[in-house]
Parts: structure tokens; sequence; C-alpha cells
């Protein structure tokens, strides 16, 4: 049962209010279902939207920031947990092992770089866990083509898609996840 999720996506807004929208509902639909949020760790864009909508909510909040970031004054102080990492390598090892499976929503050079390397680790057997991208506005749709094209020519298994799920809906995202579909009654 998926208890913790982490979620890798931009510490930007990007120009489609789209976007915060999305992080904002994964945010508060994680929090009503009892699941904890491991992020990334600031306060900022859809990292901050997606914490701060869980946080609304009542859910646990785990972000994990590199020490080298603490001098942009971008890290999140209301979290339920903040840990300081050596480095951006300490930071996803962490990260993983606090999560029981992940989300990426759109982002940037990080997102792309977090996204990459847990595929990587999934394809290389280092984890098994659920990979999910939340492809608001057709984010993802290159990276998919991408994908497709990288196996078209050898580079990547006829079924490389199948380390990970994508879809535009939130339902559909968490029911991939293997979030509950209804929220905890209350008092839980």
């Amino acid at each position: 049962m998926t208890k913790s999720v982490c979620v890798f996506c931009g510490s930007a807004p990007g120009v489609h209010e789209e976007h915060m929208k999305v992080a904002s509902s994964l945010g508060s639909l994680l929090a009503e279902r009892g699941i904890q949020l491991v992020y990334g760790g600031a306060r900022v864009g859809l990292m901050g939207a997606v914490a701060d909508a869980a946080l609304a909510r009542g859910g646990r909040v785990v972000g994990v920031m590199p020490r080298g970031l603490e001098r942009y004054e971008v890290a999140h102080r209301g979290l339920t947990e903040l840990i300081w990492t050596e480095d951006l390598h300490e930071r996803k090892r962490r990260m993983a092992e606090r999560a029981d499976a992940f989300v990426v929503l759109p982002g940037g050079y990080g997102t792309l770089e977090e996204a990459l390397e847990i595929i990587s680790w999934k394809q290389m057997r280092m984890i098994d866990k659920p990979i999910v991208l939340l492809d608001t506005q057709g984010f993802y749709q290159p990276f998919v083509a991408l994908v497709a094209e990288m196996s078209r020519q050898g580079f990547a298994h006829a079924r490389a898609d199948a380390l990970f799920t994508v879809t535009s809906r939130l339902e559909d995202a968490l029911r991939a996840l293997g979030v509950p579909a209804d929220p905890l009654p209350e008092g839980n």
C-alpha cells in the first residue's frame, strides 16, 4: 500500500495556470487520503503549491533540500519535516528512500534529471516503485516521443515506456500509484 509519494516538480510556476492548479490538487488529494508528501523542500513554484495544499489539508509533508540552496532562501519553513543534504545526489537518494511511489509534474532541468534518474533506477531494478508522469497541458508529450525514438533506434528496450505511466488525469495518476480512490474518514 502506498503511504508516501515523492513529487518531482518545478520551483517555478510555469506559464500555464493549469500547472499550479494540478500541483495544488495533487497535494490536497494526497493529504486527504493520508499519503505523506515527499518533495524538494522549496516554498516557490509548483513545489510550494503542492506542499502548501497538502499542509492546508492536514497532510504530512517532508522536504529534502541540499545545503547549497540555503543561500537562495527558498526553503519552505512550515513543513512537517525539512531534511538538509550535502548535495543533489544525497537529496535524490533520501527522497527515494522515503517514498513508495513517484509523481513527476512539469518542471525544468532539475525535474527532468530527477525523473530520468528514478526511471533509470527502475530499469536497472534498483527500485520497483510506481512512477507517474502527470502530463499537464501535454508537457511530457515530447519526452514520450523521445522514449519511442530511443527505442526505435535501439537505445532502449521496445517497452521502455512500461517503466512509467503517463496520464493527464489526477484520478488515473492516483490509481497507478496505488492510492485509495476515496479520502480517509474524518478523524483519521
